[in-house]
């Protein structure tokens, strides 16, 4: 008898306790407008997506658009006036805060025009809500020399943008008309693109190269199966080990990657590079499946004399992920989101597509944390994350907001705008909401609006009384460019950071130079105890134009 009169008692007390505790969350708020195929934060309140020009809902002049302005706090989309089409173009920031857009596509509609050479700048906008901010595009005048369809782009240590590889004209799945050169914007070299062997050598599956920039001024890059330092001062490649056991890890067979946390003094470089599959690319498409398994394989590889000797070190993920993305967090881990468990990107070529042309099936809806300093085997993990039920598959975006959520939308596995089916084309907008989004966090104020490299400056704070402050870091960071299971230009800087005896103040050194940050745009963040501010926004340089000196002390 009282058993029974307690035990909904007790249920309903622990659903009430469940609503209100701290966890991670899933939170759908608003829808996109146009298709999130692309997406960068553009401002503590902005973000930009970018899509095909072809039959979104989002309507501008009179014709669908393919761009728009997402607001972050009122989850509204507002039209971007975009003028060539931005199908599968990448981009990021100048070293003054330009954001720039590179690529794209032959249009479907003829509101717009070719992407293909295409350069759209988006100046900083200081209005939170977008009022006045526009997209400038001059095609007479501002184009790139080659024309590039899955371009990937990074910025380095000059303040500028280094535009990799990508493919003339449109084909169904292979890289078979391919750009093996690297070109800048501004431009370098009076205009004319590099060759690069690297390119050429891993054809056919090299689209959207994963490039990273390294604290040296070096790049890491991998596409295919195969990976290399490029120095852009020599202009010269150094090979490195090959991915292991034959997975392949770029465009149309996407796994992701990232460049780790770089932390004082030395800010080592180690990239870790996961998903993928280890399907050969000497299959032609109509002979592969929606049901072919992806790569569970995580591959590490420190980059060092020494660390390069030894190699890739492997683990695997929970599952295995086609088109997954990596997302670099505040307090050193990697969120792991998004992608299928089976299949290939691209869309309507493999012998048995899903729905109406997905190469892709059997969505992972659960995601994982990946912590760089656990052991070997033990580094990854989704205990306490919560599963979605919305596909984020082919054309899907994702990234890191100035509030500390991460936005996650798209999707899109059609050659349009397709209802009604199943892998339809997706326009809600979800947050993954981490613990700390319910509870009380720290603040920063008095944050200067720019800071030097090898400075230091101090900040107020405000840190909860819960908190004992017994870890405390602080992150400079991109936040990236989202496309095709890519984040370009992600990155994470440590700084080091005293607090003061009475908890108000943080004295922070900034990165020594522009080589382990390049110059420009950052958040920073503040973590205690686990439990991270919203990011404040600084200019992180000179805020000059590119190509910029070297600025800080070299290592």
């Amino acid at each position: 008898m009282w058993d029974s009169f307690f035990l909904p008692l007790s249920v309903a007390a622990l659903a009430s306790a469940a609503a209100v505790a701290p966890g991670w969350h899933f939170v759908q708020n608003g829808t996109t407008g146009v298709l999130a195929l692309e997406a960068i934060i553009v401002s503590p309140t902005l973000a930009i997506f970018f899509d095909r020009a072809s039959n979104d809902p989002l309507m501008i002049d009179g014709h669908a658009a393919w761009g728009a302005l997402w607001n972050l706090e009122t989850n509204k989309a507002t039209a971007l006036d975009v003028v060539s089409d931005t199908f599968c173009a990448s981009g990021g920031f100048l070293s003054n805060g330009t954001m720039v857009s590179v690529g794209g596509h032959i249009p479907a509609i003829t509101a717009a025009t070719d992407g293909r050479m295409g350069i759209r700048i988006f100046e900083p906008c200081d209005d939170p809500n977008g009022v006045g901010c526009t997209l400038f595009e001059d095609q007479e005048t501002l184009h790139m020399a080659e024309t590039r369809w899955y371009p990937s782009s990074l910025r380095i240590f000059d303040g500028s943008l280094m535009i990799v590889g990508g493919i003339h004209e449109r084909t169904p799945f292979y890289n078979t008309d391919p750009v093996n050169n690297f070109e800048f914007f501004p431009p370098k070299d009076g205009g004319v693109p590099r060759p690069s062997e690297f390119l050429a050598r891993s054809l056919p599956t090299n689209l959207f190269p994963r490039v990273f920039a390294l604290p040296d001024g070096k790049v890491f890059m991998v596409a295919n199966n195969q990976s290399i330092i490029y120095d852009i001062e020599k202009n010269t490649e150094t090979i490195l080990p090959d991915i292991p056991n034959g997975v392949r890890v770029t465009n149309p067979f996407d796994g992701t990657a990232t460049l780790l946390p770089l932390s004082p003094p030395n800010y080592i470089p180690e990239i870790l590079v996961c998903g993928g599959t280890n399907t050969s690319d000497l299959i032609q498409p109509a002979n592969l499946s929606s049901q072919d398994s992806a790569s569970d394989q995580c591959s590490r590889m420190t980059l060092t004399p020494e660390g390069i000797k030894k190699g890739w070190q492997i683990e695997h993920m929970l599952e295995p992920r086609m088109m997954p993305e990596m997302i670099l967090l505040p307090n050193g881990e990697v969120l792991i989101v998004n992608g299928a468990q089976t299949g290939y990107a691209a869309f309507g070529t493999v012998s048995d597509p899903i729905g109406n042309q997905s190469n892709a099936d059997h969505p992972a809806f659960t995601p994982s944390i990946y912590t760089p300093s656990a052991p070997l085997g033990k580094r990854i993990s989704n205990k306490g994350m919560p599963t979605t039920d919305i596909a984020r598959i082919y054309h899907s975006t994702a990234s890191l907001t100035p509030s500390g959520n991460i936005l996650i939308a798209g999707s899109n596995p059609n050659g349009e705008v397709v209802n009604g089916t199943e892998f339809a084309t997706e326009f809600r907008v979800e947050y993954l909401n981490p613990p700390f989004m319910s509870m009380a966090r720290p603040t920063l104020s008095n944050v200067p609006k720019q800071i030097g490299f090898n400075k230091e400056f101090t900040i107020d704070v405000n840190i909860p009384s819960n908190l004992k402050a017994s870890s405390i870091q602080v992150a400079l960071m991109d936040l990236g460019f989202s496309s095709h299971a890519f984040h370009s230009s992600s990155r994470l800087v440590f700084m080091d950071a005293q607090l003061s005896k009475n908890r108000k103040s943080l004295t922070i050194t900034s990165p020594p130079n522009n080589r382990v940050y390049p110059p420009g745009p950052a958040f920073i963040f503040l973590t205690v105890d686990d439990v991270t501010s919203t990011g404040e926004r600084v200019m992180v340089g000179s805020g000059a134009p590119p190509p910029v000196a070297d600025q800080g002390i070299r290592l």
